[in-house]
C-alpha cells in the first residue's frame, strides 16, 4: 500500500484536472491530501513495527492507473468523461478498501494494535471516499445520460 498510495499522489492531481464538476474536483483534491496522509500514516506503521519505509511496486495500483490514464485520454463530453473518472476512483478505492481490511486483520491478529489504528485510519477514509463518489456519481450519471 505504501506504494499504491504513493502512486495516487502522483495520479489525484490528473485526474482532478480532468474533472468538469466542481464537487468532483474537490473530491478528487481533498482525496490527494488525505492520500498524502495515507503514506505518512504507512510511515509510521513501518517505524511501529522496527522497519524502514520502503516500497515495493504495487503492480495492480500501477494497472488501474494505467486503465485511468487511457481512458482520461479519449474525446468525451464533460459529464461523460466525469461519470467515467468517478467510475475509475471507485475502482481504485475498492481496492484500497479491500486490501487495507486485510492488513487491518493481520495487524490485529498479529497483536500490532497501533498499526492496526493507523491502517484503520486509512480505510475509513477510503470509505468515506467510496460512498462520497457514489453520491457523486448519481448526479454524473444523469447528466451523462442526457
Amino acid at each position: 500500500m505504501y506504494s499504491a498510495e504513493q502512486q495516487l499522489v502522483k495520479a489525484l492531481p490528473k485526474m482532478s484536472k480532468r474533472a468538469s464538476c466542481e464537487k468532483l474536483t474537490k473530491a478528487f483534491n481533498d482525496h490527494l491530501e488525505q492520500t498524502k496522509m495515507h503514506v505518512e500514516r504507512i510511515g509510521q506503521a513501518f517505524e511501529d513495527l522496527g522497519k524502514t519505509a520502503k516500497a515495493k511496486k504495487c503492480e495492480a495500483m500501477a494497472g488501474l492507473i494505467k486503465e485511468a490514464d487511457e481512458m482520461m485520454a479519449e474525446d468525451a463530453d464533460e459529464d461523460v468523461a466525469d461519470a467515467i473518472l468517478i467510475g475509475l476512483a471507485q475502482k481504485v478505492e475498492h481496492y484500497e478498501i479491500a486490501t487495507y481490511g486485510t492488513l487491518c486483520t493481520w495487524a490485529e491478529t498479529l497483536g500490532y494494535k497501533n498499526v492496526k489504528t493507523l491502517l484503520g485510519k486509512n480505510l475509513d477514509d477510503e470509505e468515506k471516499a467510496d460512498k462520497l463518489l457514489s453520491s457523486l456519481s448519481k448526479a454524473s450519471n444523469e447528466a451523462a445520460k442526457a
